[in-house]
Protein backbone atom coordinates (compact mmCIF):
# COMPACT_ATOMS: atom_id res chain seq x y z
CA UNK A 1 0.00 0.00 0.00
CA UNK A 2 1.33 3.51 -0.83
CA UNK A 3 0.71 6.94 0.58
CA UNK A 4 -0.56 9.71 -1.98
CA UNK A 5 2.35 12.20 -2.40
CA UNK A 6 1.54 14.86 -0.01
CA UNK A 7 3.56 18.12 -0.18
CA UNK A 8 3.13 19.24 3.52
CA UNK A 9 2.13 17.86 6.78
CA UNK A 10 0.04 20.94 8.42
CA UNK A 11 -3.22 19.74 9.96
CA UNK A 12 -3.85 16.28 8.90
CA UNK A 13 -6.60 17.49 6.29
CA UNK A 14 -4.27 16.47 3.79
CA UNK A 15 -4.93 12.99 4.34
CA UNK A 16 -7.78 11.05 3.14
CA UNK A 17 -8.85 8.08 4.97
CA UNK A 18 -7.28 5.92 2.72
CA UNK A 19 -4.00 7.40 2.83
CA UNK A 20 -3.92 7.64 6.55
CA UNK A 21 -4.23 3.89 6.63
CA UNK A 22 -1.59 3.47 3.94
CA UNK A 23 0.94 6.11 6.68
CA UNK A 24 -0.43 4.21 9.61
CA UNK A 25 1.09 0.95 7.73
CA UNK A 26 4.14 1.91 6.87
CA UNK A 27 4.75 3.10 10.52
CA UNK A 28 3.58 -0.36 11.97
CA UNK A 29 6.38 -1.39 9.00
CA UNK A 30 8.97 0.88 10.41
CA UNK A 31 8.12 -0.11 13.73
CA UNK A 32 8.35 -3.79 13.39
CA UNK A 33 11.68 -3.51 10.94
CA UNK A 34 13.67 -0.53 11.20
CA UNK A 35 16.73 -1.46 9.71
CA UNK A 36 14.64 -2.40 6.53
CA UNK A 37 14.48 1.72 6.07
CA UNK A 38 18.10 2.55 7.70
CA UNK A 39 19.14 3.87 4.87
CA UNK A 40 15.58 5.49 3.34
CA UNK A 41 16.43 8.97 3.70
CA UNK A 42 20.79 8.74 3.20
CA UNK A 43 21.86 12.60 2.01
CA UNK A 44 18.94 13.91 3.16
CA UNK A 45 18.94 17.12 5.56
CA UNK A 46 16.09 17.61 7.45
CA UNK A 47 15.80 21.19 9.57
CA UNK A 48 14.43 21.13 12.86
CA UNK A 49 12.76 24.52 14.09
CA UNK A 50 11.85 25.26 17.34
CA UNK A 51 10.47 28.49 18.67
CA UNK A 52 8.93 26.65 21.53
CA UNK A 53 10.55 24.03 24.01
CA UNK A 54 10.45 20.61 23.18
CA UNK A 55 10.97 16.56 24.75
CA UNK A 56 9.12 14.55 22.76
CA UNK A 57 9.28 16.22 19.16
CA UNK A 58 12.80 17.14 19.31
CA UNK A 59 14.30 13.74 20.21
CA UNK A 60 11.66 12.15 17.88
CA UNK A 61 12.39 13.46 14.81
CA UNK A 62 15.89 13.74 15.84
CA UNK A 63 16.55 10.01 16.11
CA UNK A 64 13.90 9.35 13.53
CA UNK A 65 16.03 11.54 10.91
CA UNK A 66 19.02 9.66 12.01
CA UNK A 67 17.67 5.92 11.89
CA UNK A 68 16.21 6.43 8.41
CA UNK A 69 20.01 7.47 7.52
CA UNK A 70 19.31 11.22 7.08
CA UNK A 71 21.17 14.42 9.03
CA UNK A 72 18.91 16.11 11.10
CA UNK A 73 19.75 20.68 12.00
CA UNK A 74 18.84 21.66 15.12
CA UNK A 75 17.63 24.97 15.00
CA UNK A 76 16.42 27.38 17.54
CA UNK A 77 14.15 30.63 16.68
CA UNK A 78 16.26 32.74 19.09
CA UNK A 79 19.41 31.80 16.85
CA UNK A 80 18.09 32.26 13.69
CA UNK A 81 17.84 35.68 11.81
CA UNK A 82 13.88 35.52 12.63
CA UNK A 83 14.59 36.47 16.24
CA UNK A 84 16.14 39.55 14.95
CA UNK A 85 13.02 40.08 12.72
CA UNK A 86 14.04 38.43 9.00
CA UNK A 87 10.97 37.87 7.46
CA UNK A 88 9.69 34.19 6.81
CA UNK A 89 9.46 34.17 3.43
CA UNK A 90 13.16 35.10 3.69
CA UNK A 91 13.89 32.42 6.06
CA UNK A 92 11.89 29.71 4.05
CA UNK A 93 13.43 31.08 0.79
CA UNK A 94 17.21 30.52 2.00
CA UNK A 95 16.24 26.66 3.85
CA UNK A 96 14.77 25.54 0.79
CA UNK A 97 18.14 25.69 -1.06
CA UNK A 98 20.19 24.30 1.64
CA UNK A 99 17.87 21.70 3.13
CA UNK A 100 15.35 19.05 1.92
CA UNK A 101 12.59 19.37 4.96
CA UNK A 102 11.67 21.29 7.66
CA UNK A 103 10.00 20.90 10.76
CA UNK A 104 8.57 23.19 12.76
CA UNK A 105 7.33 23.85 16.17
CA UNK A 106 5.52 26.99 16.63
CA UNK A 107 3.18 29.36 17.91
CA UNK A 108 1.04 30.61 15.05
CA UNK A 109 -0.28 28.69 12.82
CA UNK A 110 -0.19 31.53 10.15
CA UNK A 111 3.88 30.67 10.29
CA UNK A 112 3.47 27.22 9.16
CA UNK A 113 1.44 28.29 7.11
CA UNK A 114 3.53 31.24 5.55
CA UNK A 115 6.23 28.77 5.45
CA UNK A 116 4.24 25.95 3.02
CA UNK A 117 3.23 28.92 0.68
CA UNK A 118 6.52 30.75 0.18
CA UNK A 119 8.97 27.21 0.09
CA UNK A 120 9.76 24.75 -2.22
CA UNK A 121 10.43 22.00 0.77
CA UNK A 122 8.18 19.81 2.54
CA UNK A 123 6.91 21.61 5.94
CA UNK A 124 6.13 19.25 9.17
CA UNK A 125 3.79 20.68 11.55
CA UNK A 126 5.34 19.95 14.66
CA UNK A 127 3.15 22.13 17.10
CA UNK A 128 1.24 25.03 16.04
CA UNK A 129 -1.35 26.74 18.84
CA UNK A 130 -4.09 25.91 16.00
CA UNK A 131 -2.82 21.93 15.12
CA UNK A 132 -1.27 19.46 16.90
CA UNK A 133 -1.06 16.38 13.93
CA UNK A 134 2.22 14.38 14.32
CA UNK A 135 0.80 13.69 17.69
CA UNK A 136 -2.44 12.23 16.74
CA UNK A 137 -0.64 10.28 13.95
CA UNK A 138 1.46 8.74 17.08
CA UNK A 139 -2.11 8.37 19.26
CA UNK A 140 -3.81 6.58 16.34
CA UNK A 141 -1.79 4.38 16.00
CA UNK A 142 -1.00 3.13 19.78
CA UNK A 143 -5.10 3.17 19.54
CA UNK A 144 -4.54 0.60 16.76
CA UNK A 145 -2.12 -1.39 18.14
CA UNK A 146 -4.60 -1.80 21.31
CA UNK A 147 -7.80 -2.73 19.80
CA UNK A 148 -6.73 -3.70 16.30
CA UNK A 149 -9.02 -1.46 14.26
CA UNK A 150 -9.86 2.13 14.77
CA UNK A 151 -13.10 2.10 12.98
CA UNK A 152 -15.86 2.89 15.54
CA UNK A 153 -13.86 3.09 18.43
CA UNK A 154 -15.15 6.13 20.95
CA UNK A 155 -12.57 8.37 21.98
CA UNK A 156 -13.41 10.95 24.72
CA UNK A 157 -10.74 14.45 25.44
CA UNK A 158 -11.72 16.28 27.95
CA UNK A 159 -9.81 19.76 28.56
CA UNK A 160 -9.51 22.74 27.00
CA UNK A 161 -10.68 22.91 23.14
CA UNK A 162 -6.97 23.32 21.83
CA UNK A 163 -4.67 22.49 19.23
CA UNK A 164 -5.07 18.68 20.30
CA UNK A 165 -9.16 19.01 20.37
CA UNK A 166 -8.33 20.01 16.98
CA UNK A 167 -6.19 17.66 15.52
CA UNK A 168 -7.83 14.56 17.29
CA UNK A 169 -11.57 15.71 15.75
CA UNK A 170 -9.44 15.78 11.99
CA UNK A 171 -7.78 12.38 12.80
CA UNK A 172 -10.86 10.70 14.29
CA UNK A 173 -12.90 11.87 11.21
CA UNK A 174 -10.92 10.30 8.91
CA UNK A 175 -10.64 7.06 11.29
CA UNK A 176 -14.33 6.93 11.23
CA UNK A 177 -14.38 7.04 14.85
CA UNK A 178 -16.52 8.78 17.49
CA UNK A 179 -14.78 12.27 18.61
CA UNK A 180 -16.38 13.69 22.02
CA UNK A 181 -14.69 16.51 23.28
CA UNK A 182 -16.03 17.83 27.10
CA UNK A 183 -14.71 21.17 27.69
CA UNK A 184 -15.87 23.92 29.75
CA UNK A 185 -17.92 27.04 28.59
CA UNK A 186 -15.48 29.43 27.01
CA UNK A 187 -12.81 27.24 26.38
CA UNK A 188 -14.33 25.22 23.33
CA UNK A 189 -12.86 24.35 20.16
CA UNK A 190 -12.54 26.31 17.09
CA UNK A 191 -15.94 26.64 15.38
CA UNK A 192 -15.25 26.18 11.97
CA UNK A 193 -12.32 22.96 12.96
CA UNK A 194 -15.60 21.37 14.62
CA UNK A 195 -18.04 22.14 11.39
CA UNK A 196 -15.08 20.83 8.86
CA UNK A 197 -14.60 17.93 11.44
CA UNK A 198 -18.24 16.81 11.48
CA UNK A 199 -18.55 17.18 7.60
CA UNK A 200 -15.52 15.16 6.93
CA UNK A 201 -16.76 12.43 9.74
CA UNK A 202 -20.77 11.96 7.99
CA UNK A 203 -17.99 10.35 5.27
CA UNK A 204 -16.39 7.83 7.13
CA UNK A 205 -19.49 6.97 9.80
CA UNK A 206 -18.36 8.87 11.77
CA UNK A 207 -19.24 11.50 14.61
CA UNK A 208 -18.04 14.89 16.57
CA UNK A 209 -19.62 15.15 19.82
CA UNK A 210 -19.28 18.47 21.62
CA UNK A 211 -20.09 18.21 25.81
CA UNK A 212 -19.61 20.60 28.32
CA UNK A 213 -20.53 17.65 31.20
CA UNK A 214 -17.18 15.09 31.47
CA UNK A 215 -19.14 12.14 32.64
CA UNK A 216 -21.54 11.75 30.18
CA UNK A 217 -18.77 12.24 27.62
CA UNK A 218 -16.79 9.43 28.98
CA UNK A 219 -19.37 7.19 29.07
CA UNK A 220 -18.64 3.50 27.67
CA UNK A 221 -15.53 5.00 26.21
CA UNK A 222 -12.62 2.79 24.62
CA UNK A 223 -10.28 6.01 24.75
CA UNK A 224 -10.02 8.41 27.70
CA UNK A 225 -7.63 11.54 26.59
CA UNK A 226 -6.92 14.73 28.26
CA UNK A 227 -3.89 17.20 27.91
CA UNK A 228 -2.63 20.02 30.00
CA UNK A 229 -5.33 22.61 31.12
CA UNK A 230 -2.62 25.84 30.48
CA UNK A 231 -0.65 25.40 27.54
CA UNK A 232 3.07 26.83 26.34
CA UNK A 233 2.42 30.38 26.42
CA UNK A 234 -0.76 30.56 29.06
CA UNK A 235 0.89 30.25 32.26
CA UNK A 236 -0.11 33.30 33.33
CA UNK A 237 -3.57 32.20 33.20
CA UNK A 238 -3.32 28.61 35.06
CA UNK A 239 -4.35 29.79 37.92
CA UNK A 240 -7.79 30.89 36.42
CA UNK A 241 -7.92 27.74 34.35
CA UNK A 242 -7.88 25.56 37.28
CA UNK A 243 -10.59 27.12 38.63
CA UNK A 244 -12.57 26.96 35.26
CA UNK A 245 -11.80 23.44 34.41
CA UNK A 246 -12.69 21.91 37.95
CA UNK A 247 -14.88 18.86 37.53
CA UNK A 248 -12.90 18.26 34.53
CA UNK A 249 -9.91 16.15 36.15
CA UNK A 250 -9.48 12.36 34.68
CA UNK A 251 -9.38 10.48 37.97
CA UNK A 252 -10.32 7.19 38.58
CA UNK A 253 -13.77 7.83 39.58
CA UNK A 254 -14.26 8.75 35.43
CA UNK A 255 -12.39 6.54 34.14
CA UNK A 256 -14.59 4.15 35.75
CA UNK A 257 -17.34 5.03 33.84
CA UNK A 258 -15.96 4.16 30.36
CA UNK A 259 -15.80 0.70 29.11
CA UNK A 260 -13.40 -1.69 31.56
CA UNK A 261 -10.65 -2.26 28.75
CA UNK A 262 -10.91 1.53 28.04
CA UNK A 263 -7.49 3.24 27.93
CA UNK A 264 -6.06 6.43 28.84
CA UNK A 265 -4.10 8.19 26.69
CA UNK A 266 -1.89 11.48 27.24
CA UNK A 267 -0.15 13.79 24.93
CA UNK A 268 2.64 14.87 27.56
CA UNK A 269 3.66 16.28 29.40
CA UNK A 270 1.78 15.94 32.23
CA UNK A 271 0.34 17.63 35.53
CA UNK A 272 -0.22 14.80 37.94
CA UNK A 273 -3.04 16.06 40.20
CA UNK A 274 -4.27 19.08 37.72
CA UNK A 275 -5.54 17.44 34.46
CA UNK A 276 -5.25 14.01 35.32
CA UNK A 277 -4.10 11.93 38.60
CA UNK A 278 -1.28 10.14 39.21
CA UNK A 279 -3.30 6.76 39.72
CA UNK A 280 -4.39 7.23 36.21
CA UNK A 281 -1.64 7.98 34.35
CA UNK A 282 0.71 5.45 36.21
CA UNK A 283 -2.12 2.86 36.29
CA UNK A 284 -2.61 -0.48 34.63
CA UNK A 285 -5.39 1.27 31.87
CA UNK A 286 -2.69 4.09 30.98
CA UNK A 287 -0.49 3.99 27.32
CA UNK A 288 0.92 7.14 27.72
CA UNK A 289 4.65 5.55 27.23
CA UNK A 290 3.60 3.31 24.01
CA UNK A 291 1.93 6.55 22.74
CA UNK A 292 5.00 8.34 23.16
CA UNK A 293 7.08 6.11 21.64
CA UNK A 294 5.38 6.11 18.79
CA UNK A 295 5.64 9.45 18.00
CA UNK A 296 9.25 7.88 16.56
CA UNK A 297 7.09 5.48 14.27
CA UNK A 298 4.72 7.69 12.84
CA UNK A 299 6.86 10.47 12.13
CA UNK A 300 9.57 8.30 10.24
CA UNK A 301 6.49 6.83 8.36
CA UNK A 302 5.88 10.68 7.49
CA UNK A 303 9.01 11.33 6.64
CA UNK A 304 9.71 8.82 4.06
CA UNK A 305 6.17 9.46 2.80
CA UNK A 306 7.25 13.15 1.97
CA UNK A 307 10.98 12.56 0.95
CA UNK A 308 11.29 9.25 -0.68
Amino acid sequence: MTVKTMQHFLTMEELTPDTLDALLQLARDVKQSPQSFATALTGKKVALLFEKASTRTRMSFEVGVVELGGYPLFLSGQDLQIGRGEPLTDTIQVMSRYVDALMIRTFAHETVETLAQHGSIPIMNGLTDLHHPCQVLADLLTIEEHFGSRSGRVLTYIGDGNNMAHSLMIGGALSGMHIRIASPSGYTVDQAIYENAQKLAQTTRGSITLFDDPTLAVNEADVVYTDVFASMGQEQEADERLLKFEGFQVNGHLMALAKTDAIFLHCLPAHRGEEVTADVIDGPQSWVFDQAENRLHAQKALMLTLLT
